[in-house]
C-alpha cells in the first residue's frame, strides 16, 4: 500500500514528527526485546562451566572445571604401586593338573617323577553361608546346695536373631552404598537364603545412630581446632518436604547434619560449627556465612563459572580477570604484581559495567546486571577470593565439600527421599563416621562390627591424629 504525503508543508512537518516517536518507541522496544533474547539465551544455555548446574546435567559434554596440565603420558606412572592382584605364598586349595600316562610308551607315570613347572592362581569367593553360633545357657548345684545359673553377653537378646557383621553389613548397604532397604533384603536372599527384613536394618541404623553420638561429637571438636574447614549445603527430601543437608569438612574429618532451613537459622543452631569456628572458612559466598566472625574463603570454582558467563557474553574484563585467577592458581604471576593487576582489572571492569540507577517509579533498590553485581562481590571480598596466593594452606576451590556432600545426591537419585527425620539424621551421622574412616584409612566394615559387638570407646577411629 502506497503512502501518501500530504501537501503542505505543516502537515508534512507533523507527520515527521509522529514517525520519529514512534521510531524512538520501536527502538526501545526492540532493546528491551534485544535484552530479553539475550536472557533467555544466557538460561537455555547454562552448563556447570558457566553457572551452579551440577557436571551431571552436562551429559558427555562435561569437561574437567579447572585445567590440568599434561605432564606425562598415559598409564600408570613410575613408582607407582598399583593394586595388581599377586599370587599368595599359601593358598587355601590346591588342584593338580600332572599328566598320568607318556604319550609315546604308555607306561603310567611315578608321583617322584613328576616337576611342578609353573603355577597359576584363582582367587574366588568361597560359598556364601550364615554362620549359625549357639549360645546355650548353663546351670550348676554346688555342694552346698546354691543353685548358680550362667548369663547371656548383653548383646545377645533373641531366640534367634542376627549377628553383628550382618547389622553393620546392612548399615554399611544402606549408607555408604545407598542401596533402598527392599534391594539390601533381596541382596541376602540372593547371597545367603535368608531374608534380612527392613525392620532389622532399621533397627541397625538406629542403634548405630545412637552409639556414634561420641563419635560426632569427638569428629566436631577436631574440626573445630583444624586451620581450614569447608562448609557447603544442599537441599533434601524429608518427609515430602524440602530440608538441607549441612557439612562441614576436611582432609580428615567429615561433620554432616541435617535442617529444615539453609540460612541463618540452620548455620546458628546447636547442630552447627561455623558459629564457634575461628579460624579460616571455605565457602560458596553464600551470604549467610558472612555473619560469623571467622576468616571467609570464598571457593574461586564458582567465581571461574560466574566469569565465564559474562565471557560468553562479550565481557572483555570477565575475560581478564578469568586469566588472572588461572594464573594465579597455576602460579604463573609473582605475588608482587597480584595487587597491581586485580587494581588493573577492576578499572576495567568499572567502566564496562554500567552503575544501576534508581527508578523513581520503581520500589525497592536499583537492580544491577550480573556483570556489576560480580564486580561488587569481587572489590568486597577481595581478601577471602585471593586468599589461596599468599597462604599455602588455603585452597583454591571448595571441591572437598563438595566431594563430602555429593554422596548424598547420589543416595537420593537411588533411594529417593528420607521417609522420616531419624532415618535423616541417622544417614548424617553415620556418613559422618564411614567418611572420616575412609580419610584416614580405617577399616570401615571392621569398625562397624565393632560398634555392634564391643564398647563404643573401642573404636580406632577416636584416637585423636
Amino acid at each position: 500500500m502506497e503512502l501518501e504525503l500530504p501537501n503542505d508543508i505543516e502537515s508534512l512537518k507533523a507527520t515527521v514528527k509522529k514517525l520519529l516517536v514512534e521510531i524512538e518507541q520501536l527502538k526501545a522496544k526492540n532493546a528491551e526485546l534485544k535484552a530479553e533474547n539475550a536472557e533467555l539465551r544466557s538460561r537455555l544455555d547454562k552448563n556447570s562451566g558457566n553457572s551452579h548446574k551440577p557436571p551431571s546435567t552436562d551429559g558427555l559434554t562435561k569437561k574437567p572445571a579447572l585445567p590440568k596440565p599434561k605432564t606425562s603420558n598415559n598409564g600408570g606412572q613410575k613408582g607407582h604401586k598399583g593394586n595388581t592382584l599377586r599370587q599368595v605364598s599359601e593358598p587355601d586349595n590346591i588342584v593338580c593338573h600332572y599328566p598320568e600316562i607318556c604319550s609315546c610308551c604308555g607306561k603310567n607315570f611315578h608321583q617322584k617323577q613328576i616337576v611342578v613347572i609353573s603355577k597359576r592362581q584363582v582367587f574366588d569367593l568361597p560359598p556364601q553361608k550364615l554362620i549359625v553360633t549357639e549360645h546355650q545357657l548353663g546351670q550348676a548345684i554346688c555342694d552346698c546346695g546354691h543353685t548358680e545359673t550362667g548369663t547371656y553377653p548383653s548383646n545377645i537378646t533373641q531366640l534367634a536373631q542376627y549377628g553383628a557383621k550382618v547389622k553393620a553389613l546392612g548399615v554399611l548397604l544402606s549408607v555408604h552404598y545407598r542401596l533402598p532397604q527392599e534391594q539390601i533384603c533381596q541382596l541376602f536372599i540372593d547371597l545367603y537364603g535368608y531374608s534380612l527384613n527392613t525392620g532389622t536394618v532399621i533397627h541397625a541404623l538406629d542403634t548405630a545412630y545412637t552409639q556414634l553420638q561420641p563419635i560426632e561429637t569427638h569428629i566436631k571438636n577436631q574440626l573445630l581446632q583444624e586451620k581450614v574447614v569447608h562448609y557447603d549445603e544442599t537441599g533434601i527430601r524429608v518427609e515430602g518436604k524440602t530440608q538441607w543437608l549441612h557439612t562441614a569438612c576436611s582432609a580428615q574429618y567429615t561433620y554432616l547434619f541435617v535442617h529444615a532451613k539453609r540460612g541463618k537459622e540452620a548455620l546458628n543452631s546447636e547442630a552447627s560449627l561455623i558459629k564457634d569456628f575461628n579460624n579460616c572458612a571455605v565457602h560458596d559466598c553464600w551470604a549467610s556465612y558472612f555473619i560469623f566472625t571467622c576468616f571467609h574463603v570464598i571457593c574461586n570454582a564458582h567465581i571461574l563459572r560466574e566469569l565465564t558467563a559474562l565471557i560468553e557474553q562479550g565481557s572483555v574484563w570477565a575475560s581478564l580477570f578469568h586469566a588472572f585467577l588461572l594464573d594465579c592458581y597455576q602460579k604463573n604471576i609473582a605475588k608482587e604484581s597480584v595487587e597491581v593487576r586485580f587494581s588493573e582489572i577492576m578499572i576495567q571492569a568499572n567502566r564496562e559495567e554500567p552503575v544501576a540507577c534508581k527508578d523513581p517509579k520503581a520500589r525497592g533498590r536499583p537492580k544491577k546486571t550480573k556483570g556489576r553485581c560480580l564486580l561488587d562481590r569481587l572489590i568486597n571480598y577481595k581478601a577471602s577470593i585471593l586468599a589461596f596466593i599468599f597462604d599455602s594452606d588455603i585452597p583454591f576451590t571448595n571441591n572437598q565439600a563438595e566431594r563430602d556432600i555429593r554422596c548424598v545426591k547420589i543416595k537420593m537419585k537411588v533411594s529417593g527421599s528420607f521417609r522420616t527425620a531419624q532415618g535423616a539424621n541417622a544417614y548424617a551421622r553415620i556418613q559422618s563416621v564411614i567418611s572420616t574412616l575412609r580419610k584416614q584409612d580405617i577399616d570401615v566394615f571392621g569398625s562397624l562390627c565393632a560398634l555392634f559387638s564391643q564398647s563404643v570407646s573401642d573404636l580406632p577411629c577416636l584416637t585423636a591424629r
